[in-house]
């Protein structure tokens, strides 16, 4: 069996999660496109996630740029993406649970996870915020009264709480709070890019301590600050094992929100080929995929 061959049966065997895109508000923006329609406008829509056999998906609406308005920016948006759902029910369903996205891949179906960037859309005033974004790091900000109270809720209903936008005092925050495993759904290794809103080793090495995981994603800016490549990108999942290990990191590629280091979906299976190229096992690679996210989500749900 050729190398290719390879790559694109463990890519087709594995349970496949993106942990973040953005396809949800750009389909919206670009003309109401259905999620059937394949169309170059956007990197994610149902033909593509086919083609590159993605199980799974986060499907965030961020209401950062709402004006007073964040809580019917959300619903207007998911409005739109239920009706989506409602009429190509035969390829994908919205699914709230560990239990959902095991019964609908069973089905033959996409997962699609439901996900909200920026607790503003909880209408709270500038004193009860949950915490200060990666914006306010100066201020040393972290979580406020409201938002230890609004953590502790989200463990109790059994929510998946994403520290990809936090201000690192504020990360540091949740893992104190949280009883649950976290995730950072698209971020990367400042080690390696000194990105804002890439992880340093520290705080790296506090997720695993939680089984935690972080999600590489494919924002240019994020991987290399002169030469993004997937090359590069390769590196920053091969520095998070090397430091860590192979348990605590997965795919978020901010598809239609700046992850566009590969042109769409459909090139998902380089990133399968290049690790198996680097000596991972076909084992290593599902874990990356997807199943290291499969074990987040079966622990919160417990």
């Amino acid at each position: 069996m050729s190398h290719m061959s390879e790559a694109l049966r463990v890519h087709r065997e594995a349970f496949l999660i993106d942990s973040h895109n953005d396809t949800i508000v750009a389909h919206m923006r670009a003309g109401n496109l259905g999620l059937a329609v394949r169309s170059d406008k956007v990197q994610l829509d149902l033909p593509k996630m086919r083609e590159a056999f993605v199980d799974a998906a986060f499907f965030a609406v961020d209401v950062t740029l709402a004006n007073k308005n964040h809580l019917t920016y959300a619903l207007d948006a998911f409005g739109f993406f239920e009706k989506e759902i409602t009429v190509n029910k035969a390829e994908i369903t919205i699914a709230k649970n560990i239990s959902d996205i095991l019964q609908v891949n069973r089905d033959g179906k996409i997962a699609a996870i439901l996900a909200v960037e920026n607790s503003d859309v909880l209408e709270g005033s500038l004193r009860s915020l949950a915490a200060d974004g990666v914006d306010e790091s100066r201020s040393r900000g972290g979580l406020t009264n409201f938002g230890v109270q609004l953590i502790e809720e989200m463990d109790r209903l059994g929510m998946l709480i994403d520290a990809a936008h936090i201000s690192e005092q504020g990360f540091w925050d949740v893992l104190e709070v949280s009883k649950k495993p976290i995730i950072v759904s698209h971020g990367n290794c400042k080690a390696l890019c000194n990105h804002r809103r890439n992880l340093t080793d520290e705080q790296i090495k506090g997720l695993a301590e939680k089984d935690g995981v972080i999600g590489i994603t494919y924002v240019p800016s994020f991987v290399d600050v002169e030469k993004p490549s997937l090359k590069r990108l390769l590196d920053h999942i091969d520095h998070v094992i090397n430091l860590v290990g192979v348990d605590h990191v997965g795919l978020g590629s901010d598809f239609d929100g700046g992850g566009t280091l590969l042109k769409d979906a459909t090139e998902l299976p380089k990133i399968t080929e290049g690790l198996l190229e680097r000596g991972y096992s076909g084992k290593e690679v599902e874990k990356i995929l997807g199943e290291n996210h499969l074990r987040v989500l079966k622990t919160i749900h417990q």
